[in-house]
């Protein structure tokens, strides 16, 4: 993923997190908030549950993947609304068990949701 797509900086990170916009499957979680540049951004964590750094690295490299083609495409749901926003996806242990097509389906369904979530929805409790 090209920088320009990324959100890299806590300072990028909080507000989206903090946001009315919430997705949880199970194998990721997605948060979203109007963005102020011209693209939609994608930044990536990961969860606490999952152990050791190349189970961690595996998880972010497929969760990248997966936001590229869900998110970031030109027939990604949050494009076609016309709104950019600023999207973390955080990774659970469940994403390094499902076999990518899944995964792939699962964060088509959560940009699906996030693009058309109604913006009076307050948040609850995450998790």
């Amino acid at each position: 993923m090209k920088k320009r797509f990324r959100l890299r900086r806590h300072s990028e990170f909080q507000p989206a997190m903090s946001g009315q916009r919430f997705h949880s499957g199970r194998a990721l979680v997605g948060f979203a908030v109007p963005g102020s540049t011209a693209e939609n951004r994608v930044g990536v964590a990961m969860s606490k549950q999952i152990k050791g750094a190349v189970q961690r690295n595996r998880a972010r490299r497929r969760l990248r993947e997966v936001a590229r083609n869900c998110f970031l495409g030109p027939d990604s749901p949050l494009h076609r609304v016309g709104i950019r926003y600023d999207v973390v996806l955080i990774a659970r242990r469940r994403a390094l068990e499902m076999s990518f097509a899944e995964l792939k389906a699962e964060a088509s369904l959560a940009a699906l949701r996030l693009a058309h979530m109604n913006a009076t929805i307050q948040p609850t409790n995450r998790l």
